[in-house]
């Protein structure tokens, strides 16, 4: 018999009773080397830990599970998994197109590092899909996208850009670590690789970094496998196996995260001190209906930006005291941060520069009732 429900996977998949001792949650095997019955002769195909490690693969076919994947692999971080990716499948000479609002790491990996190696890059507003077509060259290789944006919350129609992605003979890569493969699954809609960095709602619990992607297509999740193996970045048994415990409860915990982030959302329409909700789960946000039809929820993310601007801004980052002024995202406890300064700061003077008045909160899952209080408090005059 077999099971598809989600969260059933999170809990099951790659996830089997040890064979030996019976024990129900995957061994942390943390060891670096394997004992060979004779050259050649490998226990369950593992030889060396860097190659293949029982806790990483049970991980691996977790994350290929909840994502209708062929293949997943797992990282030692979100941008060691977009560094492998992007030296595989790129070449110099080539063209990518990404999003006009990418997240600053993105962005630096981009200009700081690929451009010198020979691959060009174009920042587009990729919710218009007119200017993302208008963007393909004959050498455009590869098209990435992130929806929900970071930190903006655009949405990009997966669909609709597979489609130009493979009529132009390139990749589609969606970063998904926004929504969760709980709330939206791009490889179903057309993507070509899923990016995420576990660190944030695949581990929830911001105790643990890691990246992985997962393919549709074997022979790339090959490919992508011998660069992992030869660049080296994986992930250890040990954030392997509480990534893995903390997608267990992926599902129950974006419930919480998607609903609190509607309460607050709710408070921050119409308050005086706010010009602007960004959010895709509001009526009026010029994403709401694709987002509506590829997720099955608007996520735990929410940015806003503030009247009495930059300084404004600030002030209500340092006056939280729930929300705790902290990068990153996806975790059980909420925070808070202002992109411009922190996250996004490699993106100061380029095309893609985030407004200075800008706040964006990671919506975590403690008494929604607590979250408004505070953040009513920090926005008072």
């Amino acid at each position: 018999m077999t099971f598809d429900g989600f969260e059933t996977l999170a809990i099951h998949a790659g996830q089997e009773a040890d064979a030996e001792t019976g024990a129900v949650v995957v061994p942390i095997y943390q060891t670096s080397t394997y004992a060979q019955d004779g050259v050649g002769g490998l226990r369950g195909g593992f030889e060396y830990s860097r190659t293949a490690n029982p806790t990483r693969v049970a991980l691996e076919e977790c994350l290929a599970a909840l994502e209708s994947g062929i293949r997943g692999l797992a990282f030692a971080s979100g941008m060691a998994a977009e560094d492998t990716l992007l030296r595989t499948v790129l070449k110099p000479g080539d063209h990518v197109i990404i999003p006009g609002d990418a997240y600053g790491g993105t962005f630096r990996l981009f200009a700081k590092v690929l451009e010198r190696w020979g691959v060009s890059w174009v920042a587009v507003p990729q919710s218009d899909l007119d200017a993302v077509r208008a963007a393909v060259r004959p050498e455009t290789a590869l098209i990435w996208t992130e929806t929900p944006t970071n930190p903006l919350l655009n949405i990009t129609d997966i669909e609709a850009l597979a489609e130009i992605a493979h009529d132009a003979g390139a990749l589609l890569v969606v970063d998904n670590t926004f929504a969760s493969p709980y709330l939206q699954q791009p490889l179903p809609l057309g993507a070509d690789v899923v990016v995420h960095s576990t660190t944030k709602y695949l581990g929830g619990h911001s105790d643990v970094v890691g990246g992985a992607l997962v393919v549709a297509d074997p022979e790339l999740g090959e490919r992508l496998a011998f660069h992992q193996n030869t660049m080296g970045a994986v992930a250890g048994p040990f954030d392997a196996w509480l990534t893995l415990r903390g997608i267990k409860t992926l599902g129950v915990r974006m419930d919480r995260h998607s609903a609190n982030a509607e309460r607050i959302v709710a408070e921050l329409e119409g308050h005086p001190a706010v010009s602007e909700v960004l959010y895709p789960g509001l009526a009026d946000h010029p994403g709401h209906k694709v987002a509506d039809r590829q997720m099955r929820a608007f996520g735990g993310m929410v940015s806003f930006r503030l009247t009495g601007g930059e300084p404004a801004a600030l002030r209500v980052c340092e006056r939280t005291r729930i929300f705790t002024l902290a990068e990153s995202l996806g975790g059980v406890e909420s925070l808070i941060e202002h992109p411009g300064r922190m996250t996004h700061a490699s993106t100061a003077g380029s095309p893609l520069e985030v407004p200075s008045d800008l706040v964006r909160l990671s919506v975590g899952i403690e008494s929604a009732d607590d979250l408004v209080a505070d953040l009513r408090a920090a926005l008072e005059p």
